[in-house]
């Protein structure tokens, strides 16, 4: 085994790195810049780590389906696909499981993916979400690190504990989401019976240039059902497609899945002063603060007839907006809106967006970028500029959000604190919003996977960081794993 380099973390080129904790901002709580080459290298890098699968979300399935209109909210967004009652708006959903290879078994305990995609008349929005309101960290700047704890050892070729345990321990936040993820919905029964959630907080803006904080919440309408983990290991030794096959099947036999889909709404105005930072990504907004408003049905009703043209090749950007929807000083999707779409270039293509699966259904894509791999020709001889007097698209003039004031110096600003702010808080409320049942299970998960850890120390901070959240939560887990160990 080769021995751990040691001395300070450097850049691909050699320079010494200050910050590998923080990405770089405009003032305190302001949007990431260009100019951070210490998260842009690293998310470039990590996102060609892997030929060709994706390197996160390779197991998938997906389906087409329809969003329709249930409530007017045109008092919060302009965005032509909302704009009235009734309306429908063609969509593609995929579904997948975050750490395993394409090979692995859907029937384990991951999050899992919600990426949807919404094909309307001023183009397509994505909506790249997650299974879970909440994730494991805030900053982009720490995901590849995150995930190399999930995926294979390079020395042993396997997942290790010590490297998962060792890199949660050490990251607090993560508490909420992995108090979450070993609960009993860390393992969906299928990908019907599960919610969706857009996970961020995305900006909204009305015709008035009015300005609102969103979080999407998609609930199935088939029932909340889940998997033990003896019966997730036993599905998934006797049929590892059990998620893709039930979700196709379902479809086949008319039985449409559906989800009511909410959204909670905070005006902006009331974002600096909210007791959690309304924009971490491991936080949730508490139902009395915010109550859920539904606003439309997600159906899913028709298949793809090919699964490496139409889910495979399929990609999906938090970048992609519509008039009327934009981001927000998240650091988490600030860093997305890079990653995910240099992602998708390196492993699909430059020209992915001109697949049918990707390229927009209820309106034209109007660009200027021309040739590269699989390039079809489709501009002729147009000219490739613009400005141009030849009668070539333009710009329109008119952002599709609202600008976010910032202010203060450049820097690895950590995310603004807020009054209730705490990596712990929240962990504690869903464990004692648990029956004594579901605790049970909680514990007996957790308590399997720390006991693998091979150093006392690693297990001592994992342990400390639940005790942190609750302390019944933290001497529980504690025992488990000590009767484990021996």
């Amino acid at each position: 085994m080769t021995v751990q380099e040691t001395g300070p973390l450097t850049t691909e080129a050699g320079a010494p790195v200050a910050d590998n904790q923080n990405s770089e901002t405009a003032g305190l709580g302001g949007p990431v810049l260009v100019q951070d080459q210490q998260l842009l290298e690293k998310l470039a890098r990590f996102n060609r780590e892997r030929i060709p699968e994706r390197v996160v979300h390779a197991r998938g399935a997906g389906a087409y389906g329809t969003f329709t209109v249930t409530s007017d909210v045109t008092k919060y967004t302009r965005a032509k696909f909302l704009s009235e009652v009734g309306k429908q708006t063609e969509t593609f959903l995929r579904f997948s499981t975050v750490a395993g290879n394409l090979g692995a078994a859907d029937a384990v305990r991951d999050p899992r993916g919600f990426a949807l995609k919404f094909y309307t008349e001023e183009g397509n929005y994505d909506l790249v979400g997650n299974n879970t309101p909440v994730f494991f960290i805030k900053d982009a700047v720490k995901f590849p690190d995150f995930i190399h704890t999930q995926k294979r050892d390079p020395y042993t070729g396997s997942q290790e504990a010590d490297n998962v345990w060792d890199f949660w321990s050490l990251s607090p936040e993560s508490t909420h989401q992995v108090t979450w993820l070993f609960g009993d919905r860390g393992i969906p029964a299928s990908y019907r019976h599960m919610n969706g959630y857009g996970s961020h907080t995305y900006q909204w803006t009305n015709e008035a240039d009015e300005v609102f904080w969103v979080k999407y919440h998609f609930k199935t309408d088939q029932g909340i059902r889940n998997l033990t983990q003896g019966e997730a290991n036993r599905i998934a030794g006797e049929d590892p497609d059990s998620h893709q096959r039930d979700l196709r099947e379902a479809i086949e036999r008319g039985e449409f899945p559906s989800w009511t889909v909410q959204v909670q709404i905070m005006p902006a105005a009331e974002a600096a002063a909210y007791r959690f930072n309304p924009f971490d990504l491991t936080k949730v907004w508490p139902h009395e603060d915010y109550p859920p408003i539904e606003i439309g049905r997600l159906e899913l009703n028709r298949n793809p007839q090919n699964v490496f043209a139409e889910v495979e090749q399929s990609i999906f950007s938090p970048a992609h907006f519509v008039p009327g929807i934009g981001p927000s000083p998240d650091k988490m999707l600030q860093g997305r809106l890079f990653a995910y779409g240099d992602a998708h270039r390196y492993r699909v293509g430059i020209n992915a967006d001109h697949l049918p699966v990707n390229r927009p259904h209820a309106t034209e894509a109007r660009t200027h970028g021309r040739d590269g791999a699989l390039y079809d020709g489709r501009h002729g001889g147009a000219r490739n500029y613009e400005p141009n007097s030849f009668g070539g698209p333009a710009q329109t003039g008119r952002p599709l959000w609202s600008a976010t004031a910032v202010t203060g110096y450049t820097g690895n600003h950590e995310a603004p604190s807020h009054a209730e702010d705490d990596d712990f808080a929240q962990a504690g409320d869903l464990y004692r919003l648990m029956s004594e049942e579901e605790r049970e299970r909680l514990v007996a998960n957790l308590s399997g996977f720390i006991a693998k850890v091979s150093r006392d120390d690693i297990a001592e901070r994992a342990i400390g960081n639940f005790r942190r959240a609750d302390e019944e939560f933290g001497k529980r887990l504690e025992a488990a794993v000590q009767a484990l160990r021996g």
